[in-house]
């Protein structure tokens, strides 16, 4: 079965929720709440996490993962910046 943002397998009722549901509307009130972006570099969908990033407010970043699609990173450890998540995470989450 492929992801819906995989391409290929959206039906005509699939996106229905994402048009009755603005998501963008409330961004900005996630801060003061850090938010993480990642993106591959040649997703289909790389504009989304563009749009949201402009959106939102500080503390933000945008990873943009060179040569990646949108579902190399769901499970290619090779394309996973573990190392940047950590790094995020470390810095965001320390006690």
């Amino acid at each position: 079965m492929r992801a819906v943002n995989s391409g290929n397998a959206w039906t005509r009722t699939t996106p229905l929720p994402f048009m009755n549901l603005p998501i963008l509307t409330h961004i900005a009130e996630i801060s003061p709440r850090p938010v993480l972006f990642i993106h591959g570099e040649n997703a289909h969908s790389r504009y989304f996490s563009e749009t949201a990033y402009q959106a939102a407010a500080e503390p933000k970043e945008l990873m943009i993962i060179p040569g990646a699609y949108h579902v190399d990173l769901y499970d290619r450890m090779d394309k996973i910046p573990f190392n940047r998540l950590a790094a995020f995470f470390g810095q965001h989450l320390a006690a």
